[in-house]
């Protein structure tokens, strides 16, 4: 009995120690099916072994049957063409859609129910209807659902609308998923009209129809998994730590923001990803890599390679550290475009490339053409500063320049409020300029040489 005790007590400590989200996995989103049903005047039509109307609605029981045994699913039904006659083409109903079943009422059951008094009747409005579904998906906090569309129809627009941009708003306003489409019995030159809809697919016959139906509910329910490879300068998968964000390439918005983790066995780690988008990653290095237009084959594991070859720098004063907070420009070579500020003993990892620096010291010392190589840590010294205490009798203007080859480089001001400063400056030959507050003429001003080395102070008196 003790040895039980102690078991449950072991037990109890780890379950405290695990991290939060050890202990509580977040829960799944769930999947929200609206079937977009074309029962137009042209569903009439032979196809196969019999009609097209009751091949579709035969063989979408079939799938039904099937979807009433997956949990977290919610289903529903919009109809269009089923309303008003079909009298010409000047004649024709171009609102003629309805949602039939909606979501959280009766599911596959109400579906079937609804499908058997369903008749084709009117014309094809594709692209009111897909409007119209915009409001058939009821309030859901972000990502908690995903909300996908499958349309069957025989079909295209006849009503002058235009379904690719209905679609595209859709998804770029999260609403909705890239649609499915299926085409029954669409003529060949007709298919290249919904490619930007969403994902196509033709059922030349009975059997495609079924394939199709099955590919299409895998794609869309189905997990699919994603390995980000991070690419050194060999091409091997070693980068890691760094965040990635993944973006819709539709709606722009962000979807993912992960951080790029190796697993137990060294491999970058498997991510759960919606297939249903093309997807921009971005991988936040210094500088930041992107890739675009990724697309994810449903239901099985994906690897995407990005190259992002990384290597350190660390920047070192020498001798004693007088600098308080001494921080240090990062740009690309030859940009101008600040990548980061980074601290002086503080080691940044950075893409493989050359880097101009810039060291905020007084006065500011550049270094160009740093090269930051492959898993190799680059260190930086700059010269330990010196002090110097500039006293004067009387408060006044005067500056602190760096004499150089191409003359006086101004450094620092002198305070006009007091009478001394001390200040940390670099080593190298200065002078100093002042002129006393009360003076009105030129004639008075002050000139005064000193010269700064590491690691010493430097008394100038302006008197």
């Amino acid at each position: 009995m003790k040895v039980f005790h102690r078991h449950i007590a072991l037990l109890s400590l780890l379950l405290l120690a695990a991290p939060a989200s050890a202990q509580k996995k977040p829960a799944e989103p769930l999947n929200r099916i609206l079937f977009v049903f074309d029962a137009s005047q042209s569903m009439y039509g032979r196809w196969d072994n019999g009609m097209k109307i009751d091949i579709a609605k035969k063989l979408l029981n079939e799938l039904l049957d099937s979807l009433e045994q997956v949990s977290n699913l919610d289903l529903a039904l919009r109809v269009y063409g089923h309303q008003s006659q079909y009298i010409s083409g000047t004649q024709r109903d171009c609102k003629d859609t309805k949602l039939e079943v909606p979501f959280n009422s009766g599911g596959a059951s109400a579906i079937r129910n609804r499908l058997k008094t369903i008749n084709p009747n009117g014309t094809t409005p594709i692209a009111y209807s897909l409007e119209q579904t915009g409001k058939d998906f009821p309030a859901c906090p972000r990502d908690q659902c995903r909300n996908m569309i499958i349309l069957i129809t025989d079909g295209i627009e006849e009503c002058d609308g235009d379904p690719c941009a209905v679609s595209a708003a859709l998804q770029r306003n999260n609403i909705i998923l890239k649609p499915f489409i299926i085409g029954v019995g669409l003529d060949l030159n007709l298919i290249d009209h919904f490619r930007c809809m969403g994902n196509v697919f033709d059922a030349s016959n009975e059997s495609a129809f079924r394939k199709v139906l099955n590919v299409v509910i895998a794609q869309a329910l189905n997990p699919t998994s994603v390995q980000v490879n991070l690419l050194n300068v060999h091409g091997q998968p070693v980068e890691t730590d760094v965040n990635m964000t993944f973006f819709d390439m539709q709606s722009g918005r962000m979807r993912y923001n992960l951080m790029h983790t190796m697993n137990h066995r060294g491999t970058p780690d498997t991510l759960t990803i919606d297939p249903m988008a093309s997807y921009r990653i971005k991988v936040h290095s210094i500088p930041p890599v992107e890739k675009d237009s990724i697309v994810l084959i449903p239901g099985i594991h994906n690897v995407v390679g990005i190259d992002a070859p990384q290597g350190d720098l660390i920047l070192k004063v020498k001798g004693k550290q007088d600098y308080k907070n001494l921080q240090v420009i990062v740009r690309q070579k030859g940009k101008m475009e600040t990548l980061n500020v980074q601290a002086v003993d503080q080691k940044e990892r950075y893409l493989v490339g050359k880097y101009d620096l810039e060291v905020l010291s007084t006065p500011r010392i550049l270094i160009p053409d740093v090269d930051v190589s492959q898993s190799h840590t680059t260190t930086i010294e700059i010269p330990q500063p010196g002090m110097a205490h500039v006293m004067r009798k009387t408060k006044g203007a005067g500056d602190v320049f760096l004499k150089t080859e191409k003359g006086l480089e101004w450094t620092w001001s002198l305070s006009d409020e007091g009478t001394s400063d001390s200040v940390v400056l670099q080593p190298g030959d200065y002078k100093c300029v002042f002129r006393p507050a009360g003076s009105k003429r030129t004639f008075y001003t002050v000139e005064k040489d000193f010269k700064i080395e590491s690691g010493k102070s430097q008394l100038v008196e302006l008197y």
